[in-house]
């Protein structure tokens, strides 16, 4: 390890001491009553990661602005492995969905360690009951909004385990997930299928927060809608965005072809459920050996004053340079 990055850890073991190396300094702070967190900030925006429980990021947004992740600290869900504590914010889950495998508590301290120059590493105790261990390596660029997270997960078992990273954000409510279509073709030019559409047996399209265009599918939160929601997608674009009092959140995340995707071939999915709205990523479907270790990164980025307007014309001439400025040109 760099000196500078053993002199952090040293500085990071008092309450409080600031951390600075390079562009990028990190705090050990508290953050929803949880006391040993890291702030990391650049001077434009910042994120808290938790220790005490995790690997979570509970916090993302402008320095001094309200977080653009939800918070949730009193929320408990019931398990048969105990209960598990939504809190908000972005985690680590390994797809498809099952319970109570899926909802394995994730109450306990983490490994933390300073990541290269800029960035920090959370590292999960292996689950008792599903012999898997967590990582999230997150790092913030020294200028900008930009963020990147990788998540990783290890086979502890003595068996392989058939698997999917899937990387899960519990935004603050009041906004609209923002995932694209794919690029128009003509009938007369191209009459294969563009991509898989997947429902679950809770979906109705009929339901007023959805918006399906040409070129955006939108689903928005509603306090007075309780009712859950959900679809997921192929999305050969590798972007999603969250678009909330004009402030747009984009993440993006990688489409591997010919890779068997989980939930009949999903790399994105959104849910809501009231207030409630989750921007959900995953890697391909593997089949992973004792030891062995699968990623999936995302890379994320904010955008003050966005306007969308009221139509998807409008969105579409707000968003689209802004994902391209951030993270290179989107496909059109």
């Amino acid at each position: 390890m760099r000196a500078s990055s053993v002199l952090a850890l040293f500085a990071l073991s008092t309450l409080g001491t600031v951390a600075s190396y390079g562009d990028v300094t990190v705090e050990k702070t508290t953050y929803l009553n949880l006391a040993n967190c890291y702030r990391l900030s650049n001077g434009t925006v910042d994120l808290i990661v938790t220790t005490d429980v995790g690997p979570r990021i509970i916090r993302y947004g402008f320095v001094g602005a309200p977080n653009q992740f939800a918070e949730m600290p009193d929320a408990v869900v019931k398990t048969e492995f105990g209960d598990w504590k939504p809190l908000g914010g972005h985690r680590l889950w390994h797809a498809p969905e099952v319970i109570p495998r899926t909802y394995s508590p994730d109450n306990s301290p983490v490994e933390v360690k300073l990541e290269g120059t800029n960035g920090i590493r959370l590292t999960q105790a292996v689950e008792p009951r599903t012999g898997i261990r967590k990582e999230m390596v997150v790092k913030l660029e020294a200028d900008g909004t930009g963020v990147t997270v990788l998540h990783r997960i290890t086979n502890q078992n003595v068996w392989a385990v058939n698997l999917a990273p899937w990387a899960l954000t519990i935004v603050a409510g009041g906004g609209t997930t923002i995932i694209p279509q794919e690029p128009y073709k003509s009938h007369d030019d191209y009459v294969l299928p563009a991509r898989p559409f997947v429902m679950w047996h809770y979906t109705d399209l009929s339901d007023p927060r959805w918006k399906l265009g040409k070129k955006y599918i939108q689903l928005r939160t509603e306090k007075t809608l309780s009712e859950p929601q959900k679809v997921g997608m192929l999305n050969t674009l590798g972007w999603a965005g969250y678009l909330r009092e004009k402030t747009f959140f984009v993440k993006r995340y990688g489409y591997e072809p010919g890779m068997h995707y989980p939930d009949m071939g999903c790399n994105v999915e959104t849910y809501t459920a009231g207030e409630f709205m989750e921007i959900e990523t995953l890697a391909p479907m593997q089949k992973l050996e004792p030891s062995a270790t699968a990623e999936h990164i995302e890379k994320w980025s904010l955008f003050k004053n966005v306007d969308g307007g009221r139509t998807e014309a409008t969105l579409d001439a707000a968003i689209t340079p802004l994902v391209a400025a951030s993270f290179g040109a989107p496909k059109r």
